[in-house]
């Protein structure tokens, strides 16, 4: 499965961005789907991510703030971010995971800074 996730930039405090991860394989055999996030000097941690049954499941620190969905005609995984904060400032990575294999994109950088 190869991954390919996009939409990284800088915005400014309280703005929004919207990552997309598009996925060789049909997002609909994953088991789970995912973004995660790396920091600089810290390990990499669990964003938002949704099952193929469609629940979801987010980090504390984004709770209210980030969505995550589907869209199964484009086979992306959308993660959409509001109210951005300078801490979510990181590399943000797509996780496809079926059969207890993971699978990972490349990583794009979020920037959060006036």
């Amino acid at each position: 499965v190869q991954l390919q996730a996009y939409g990284g930039g800088l915005v400014q405090p309280g703005g929004s961005l919207r990552l997309s991860c598009a996925a060789s394989s049909s997002i609909s055999s994953a088991d789970v789907m995912g973004w995660y996030r790396q920091a600089s000097e810290k390990e990499r941690e669990l964003v938002a991510e949704i099952t193929r049954g469609g629940s979801t499941n987010f980090a504390d620190s984004v709770k209210g703030r980030f969505t995550i969905f589907r869209d199964i005609s484009e086979q992306t995984v959308v993660l959409q971010m509001f109210s951005l904060k300078p801490d979510d400032t990181a590399v943000y990575y797509c996780n496809f995971r079926s059969d207890g294999r993971d699978y990972w994109g490349q990583g794009t950088q979020v920037t959060v800074s006036s």
